[in-house]
This record gives C-alpha cells, structure tokens and sequence, in this order.
C-alpha cells in the first residue's frame, strides 16, 4: 500500500512530522515500512507551458517545431518529436538547465539544424513508470486536461510529485491499513492526532427493486452477504481532474477515466472495491449473484476468455457479466459513450474470491482487499461517497434509491483483559489512565470496571479478537522501546547430544572418512520416483498445494533424492561422485490409513571412479565391492559384522537383479545394497552407479549395546584352508553359512582369500579358498578336534549341488 503524504495531510495535521520519521514510526509499531521516497526529487526547472503553434521539421518526417508559451517574456521555440503534440494543449516543459529523471540535464541546441530552447516531457521522462500514464498519453507527451492547471505553474507541484510516498508492507492481519482511512486511523493513534474522517455508518441498503432501473438477487447469502447497486445517470465519460489523476499515480493505480478513477479512488480511500457497469450495456434489468455454471465462459477486462466452473459471478439474469471481487467482463466496461453508470458495492466470502483468483491468475487490488477482509460498516457508505463523485466529476445525476441483497448485520465484539493480565504479559507496571489514553488514541470505545477493561473493537479493525489482540495493540502503541528488558528467570539445563544424535554425527564422520561427500536434499520429489527403491509398496504422501509436480510427494526411500544430486553433478562435468546422507523417508499404512511413519535412514549414491589414478596403480571403477567394503567396515566398526548378513535379491525395481542384495541384522531387514538398473542409469545418463540404504535406529540399538572387553588367548590358534569348486552362481554367503554351521564352538573366523577363474577350471564353475581359524580360550586344541571338525564341514559342502572339494 503506498500512501501519498499529501493524501494524508487533508485528514490529519503531519507539518511537523516528516516522512522518514513517520515512516521509522510506524514500522516500530507494528506495519513494516519498505520505503519512503519523493517523486519528484531531483527534478528542476519543469513549468507547465502551452503549444501556441505546432509546425513540421522543415529535415525531418517525424520531428515538429512547437513554438511554447511558459509565461515568460518570450515564448520558446522547442523541437518535439511526440506524435501526439497539438495546438493549444497544456503541456510539461522542461526549459534550458533543467534536470529531468535520471538527473539529465536540458540544454539549447540544435536539431537538424533548428533551435531548440527547451524539451517537452512525456511522465516516464519524469521517471514515472509506463504502467501508471494514462494509455492515451503512454506512447507520448503528457497533455494536462485539468482547467485548474495554469500556464507557468511549477510542473512537479502540479503533478504532485513533490509529495512523499510512504510504502507499506501490510501482513495479513493488518488488512485495515489497505486504505487511506485505516492508516489515517493508525497513523492518528500512534501520535495521537484528531482526523477529520467521516465517522464509519453502516447503512442497511434498500429494497431489492430499484423501480424501474434494476432489481438484484443472490443466490447464496454466505457467498454474498451483501450487494448494492447505484444508478448514475446523465453522465459524461472524460479524464478525471488532475488531483484525483495524481494520487491515484501516488497509490500506483493508472488513472483511466473519470468513472474508473473514481472506483479506484474510493477503494483507496475506503478499502472497499467497486465495480462500475454500463447500464445500457446491460442485456436486462437484473442482476443475479450466483456460483458460476461449469464450462461457463466470461472475457474479461483484460481481453481473456476465462472458462468458469464455480467461481462466483455477477450475471446479468441470465449469463456471467463479472468475476465477483476479482475482475468485470468487458461487454460491460465503461466506455466513451457510457451516460448511465451501475455502481456495485458487495461484500464476498474471501476463501471464494482467493481461490477464484488462484485459479485464474488474477491478483487485482479488490481480490486482495475482499481476501484479506474489509470494513463491513463502509459497504454502502463507500458506495455512496462513489455515486456523488461521479455525479459531481461525470456531470451527472444520482438515482435516488438502493437496490439490495442483503443478510449482513453489525456486531461490534467485546474483548476484555484486566490490567494485572496486560502487565504481566508485556512486562510493565502501567496505570489504569495510561491504558485508557491508549485505547482511546486507538478509538477504541473502552469502560473500565474494577481493573477490567471491556473494549469495543471498531469495525475497521476486524482482526481483533482475543485479549492477546489487546496485549499487542497497547504494548505498540505504548512503544516496545519503553518496555524494560529483562532476562528470563527459569532452571538451567545442561545441553548435550541425545544417544541419536551423537550416533548420527558419529555416522557421518565415518561416511565422510571413508570418502564419501555430505549431501542435502529435498524430500520432496516426483510422484513416479516416489515410488522408487521401496522394499514394500505403500500409497505416496502428496502435498495438498505442491509448488510443483516435481516437488509434489515425499519420498520413500533416499535414494532418488541422492540420485537427482548425482545426475546434476554428472551433468556439470564432475564424473567421480560419491554421496552420502542422514535424513528422513516417509510412508503411509499399505491401505492408504492415516498410518503416517517417518523413519531415518543412511544412503549412499556412488559413480565414476573408486580412488585417482597414480604412477603406482590405475584408477578403480566403482563396483559393487568397493561400496560394500565400505559397508563391512562401518558393521566392524559398531562391532556387529557377526551378525550381518548379504542376501541376494531381486525384488527392487531400480535396481540391477544380478548386483543387488538386502542387508540383514540379525532376522532384521535393515537395508539393501546394489547397482542401479541399466534402464534408470540410461533414464538418468549416468554411467554405472551403486548405492545402500540403512535403517538408523536398528544400528543405534546395535551400538549402544555394551561391549565385552576379553583378554589376550592364552592358547594357540590353528587354521585350516579348504579349496572349493563351486557354480559361479552359488553365492559366497551360502558357503560361509555351511562352515559357520558345522564348524563348532571354536570356530574364530572364517575367509575367503582366494577366487579362481580360467585354465584347468571349468566354464560356468569357480575356485573359492577359505582359510578356517580355530581357537579354545580354556585349552590347547587337539589335532583331533580340528579334523571332526573339518570333517563336519567338507561333508556338509560337497552335500550341496554341484560342489566338490579340490
């Protein structure tokens, strides 16, 4: 909201208050200030002049030589290449030594050979922006149609550009200063000035019958608790007066005509919008508010065809003439030829208009005004301020009488606080005379009984509700700056880490050590890749208003979060990444019940490299292994490697059949471990990838297990080899399992050392040797031992198929 310091002025006394200081003001108590600023600053020498004679460039197709009275001695001559300079206008001159925007500087010269003493300006010379002129003036000069304006006149006083502008940056709740008098309100109570407004009136409208002009109905009373329709006859379309011109440009509103300016003035001064109809544009003599048919269609000011489905819509009896609260149609706008006005003042449920917007695109300044609230006592006091101003500007007549749809009544509410309540909660020791001057500079009518304030909250201020409203409101206007500063006075705690957190911080130590990057990312994506790496299939969890598609659902697993980090790297000619994250996955009951989870877990996304390349050794590619070593070394480190166990699978869809396989603890399903499939690697173009994904809190259980510190063996270990010849399609894990099994209490280790491919092993067939340690902690082993032992195992081995002993 931008507010014209000269607008102001006419309702309260600011000489002795500055802008800046007004706006330093106002943003400590409540509405922020982005800026204040002077239009016309840095503007000189610019006079109102008037086009005597307009005569062609005797060198030129567009230029013209205007001779230009400035009340001077002399007039002067100017060339002037506006294709809409004429005779006899009243025109903006800058003369020799003036600055114009930008701080240019005009001298006399020549163009093309003829003297110029001069330039004639156009507004966006002045530094007004191409939005606010006037669209018949947007392409050229700025011509003055105001009578009040006088040759010689200083041009920036006569376009108010000498006036501050105070920009407010209004939140939601403080819809009340969308308006010139609810700032004045709020300016008066931070200074405690008198204004001279209007006192607020709410009127209760006429019969729905405007005899014989209009009658108006409602379809829905929720959705339009009120509706008022004015006739203004006899009136004449023309620019508005220069005043009215220039605060509407001060309020960043483009002035259009005199019937339009109005609408947008009194929505400026009052808050309340209107919408002006050519009555005789009019296809019948009702007006009809009712939610919009499905596939309805309306082409509005703008020029758009806007498809309707159930917006709520002004209809002429019969189809839509405007889009309530956001936009008219233009069948119906005011043009030249209007001489009867229809001037409607309403009041709309603001969820409907916000959505109505929404939907269409269109912010306007009535859409924000009726989304956020307006004053319900000025619905027909604004109307009415309106009709007189188009019948006094538009040389008209108004229509005695209101047409009315109305089911909307007045409560003022009553919020009480006591005064023991409003100090302990800002910390004060005011008096029962200090909190009464303050309600009463707000204008809030007050009775105070044994130390309770009962408060009438006006209408303008229709976000005050609750004693905690009331705490705010004397607290600023008080001044926070006057409320003593003081420490709280609770316990001290001692700060520390939760056991999750320190294993978590712990985990990402590791992960990094072991040479993989920190990431963070979104844990919204995609409704396709929410979907993706999940052991179990579950319904996704959409956003209700996602900003995107892209960012529309929460994932399952990590892994497409870390992907799209990989893919972007890649993308930017980084091909060696290796990438981990500690962060949270989402799901929801398999029946799609409100059964929400939210799980930490730890993943992993590698490609590329394995390591850089040096004089003594090439540089790996990632495999498989590299990442499950990585895997192992983090079980050894929470002393659990015993218990994991790699379990082949096919069963994701993302990832490779053959190189996947799922991580238990235990009989716990914790994770998995794989290659990315071929499809999603081309799908993504990344080369070959390999991830693993944890659950945390199964892990955090496994290391906050307390550890059984042993001794030294006071015995002597001994260790056996076995050579296997296996499928290369049986899985180490099955071997393992059989040694582990069979080999008895004092077994110690069990590993794989050597694998053998090639001459003198046959195709589709491996060589694997392990190395078998035994140790009794109580005793010497006997050799005796060892072979029942090593027999158990050879004889459970070669009972598999296909496996012999070598």
């Amino acid at each position: 909201m931008k507010l014209s310091y000269e607008w102001l002025n006419e309702y309260l006394d600011l000489s002795s208050i500055t802008p800046q200081e007004l706006g330093e003001k106002m943003s400590r108590t409540g509405i922020e200030v982005d800026s204040v600023s002077v239009p016309g600053e840095g503007l000189s020498g610019l006079v109102v002049g008037r086009a005597l004679e307009v005569v062609d460039h005797p060198d030129s197709d567009h230029l013209h030589v205007v001779t230009v009275d400035v009340a001077e001695e002399e007039p002067l001559q100017i060339v002037c290449g506006a294709p809409n300079i004429a005779k006899g206008q009243k025109i903006i001159v800058a003369t020799h030594g003036a600055r114009i925007a930008g701080g240019h500087k005009i001298k006399r010269g020549k163009l093309r050979g003829v003297v110029s003493q001069g330039m004639i300006c156009s507004l966006q010379e002045l530094g007004l922006p191409s939005s606010l002129v006037p669209k018949e003036y947007e392409q050229g000069i700025y011509v003055f149609e105001d009578d009040a304006i006088e040759v010689g006149m200083d041009a920036v006083k006569a376009l108010a550009l000498d006036s501050a502008i105070v920009e407010l940056d209004i939140t939601a709740n403080r819809a009340d200063a969308l308006s010139i008098r609810g700032s004045v309100h709020e300016i008066g109570a931070i200074y405690n000035l008198e204004n001279t407004l209007t006192p607020d009136e709410f009127l209760e409208g006429g019969s729905s019958s405007l005899d014989p002009w209009m009658t108006v109905s409602v379809e829905d009373e929720v959705d339009t608790p009120a509706y008022h329709l004015q006739i203004i006859k006899n009136v004449t379309v023309k620019p508005s007066p220069q005043w009215m011109q220039n605060r509407l440009i001060a309020a960043g509103v483009r002035p259009i005509n005199n019937i339009v300016d109005v609408t947008n003035y009194v929505l400026m001064e009052y808050g309340q919008p209107l919408h002006a109809f050519d009555y005789d544009r009019l296809n019948s003599k009702q007006i009809h508010v009712r939610r919009a048919k499905e596939c309805e269609t309306l082409v509005t000011l703008d020029g758009v065809e806007r498809t309707l489905s159930n917006e709520i819509v002004i209809t002429d009896g019969e189809k839509p003439v405007a889009l309530a609260g956001v936009m008219g149609g233009l069948d119906s706008e005011i043009i030249e030829t209007t001489t009867t006005v229809a001037l409607e003042s309403a009041l709309f449920e603001p969820k409907a208009i916000r959505l109505a917007s929404q939907k269409h695109n269109l912010r306007s300044e009535s859409s924000s005004r009726f989304e956020k609230g307006i004053n319900k006592a000025t619905i027909l006091q604004a109307g009415k301020r309106a009709a007189a101003l188009i019948a006094e500007l538009g040389d008209g007549e108004v229509v005695e009488g209101v047409a009315s749809a109305q089911s909307l009544t007045l409560e003022l509410p009553v919020v009480s606080i006591s005064l023991e309540r409003l100090n302990h909660v800002l910390g004060t020791s005011l008096s029962t005379e200090e909190v009464l001057q303050v309600f009463k500079q707000l204008a809030y009518p007050t009775k105070e009984e044994e130390g309770v304030f009962h408060v009438t909250v006006p209408a303008w201020r229709f976000d005050i509700s609750i004693e905690a409203d009331l705490v705010e409101e004397v607290g600023r206007i008080y001044g926070y700056d006057k409320i003593p500063s003081t420490l709280p006075t609770t316990a001290s705690t001692q700060g520390g880490l939760t056991e999750k957190q320190r294993f978590v911080r712990w985990t990402r130590q590791f992960m990094q050590g072991a040479g993989l990057s920190q990431s963070y990312s979104y844990a919204l994506t995609t409704p396709e890749k929410s979907h993706w790496f999940t052991v179990e299939e579950r319904p996704s969890i959409r956003l209700d208003l996602p900003m995107s598609e892209e960012r529309s659902e929460l994932r399952q697993s990590m892994l497409p979060s870390l992907l799209e980090a990989l893919q972007y790297n890649v993308a930017r000619s980084q091909q060696n990444v290796r990438l981990f994250e500690v962060g949270k996955v989402f799901s929801i009951g398999k029946d799609g019940s409100e059964d929400f989870q939210e799980r930490e877990v730890i993943g992993a996304a590698v490609t590329g490299e394995w390591g850089h390349a040096s004089w003594q050794s090439p540089a790996q590619p990632v495999d498989f292994f590299a990442l499950k070593g990585v895997l192992e070394a983090y079980f050894a480190e929470l002393n659990c490697s015993d218990r994991i166990r790699f379990v082949a699978t096919d069963a994701i869809g993302q990832l490779h059949p053959g190189q996947t396989a799922y991580i238990y603890l235990g009989e716990e399903l914790i994770g998995f471990i794989g290659k990315i499939h071929p499809v999603i690697q081309k799908e993504l173009d990344l080369s070959d990838t390999f991830v693993f994904e944890l659950l945390v809190e199964p892990l955090l259980a496994e290391g906050l297990q307390e550890r059984v510190i042993q001794s030294v063996p006071k015995f002597p270990s001994m260790t056996r080899d076995i050579a296997l010849l296996v499928p290369v399609s049986m899985a180490h894990a099955t071997l393992e399992a059989v040694i582990k099994e069979q080999a008895g209490q004092y077994l110690q280790s069990v590993t794989l050392f050597d694998v053998y491919k090639g001459e003198h092993v046959q195709e589709g067939y491996q060589s694997l040797a392990y190395s078998i340690r035994f140790l009794n902690k109580e005793a010497t082993l006997q050799e005796e031992e060892i072979k029942q032992a090593m027999d158990r195992i050879q004889t459970a081995l070669v009972a598999l198929d296909d496996v012999t002993i070598r």
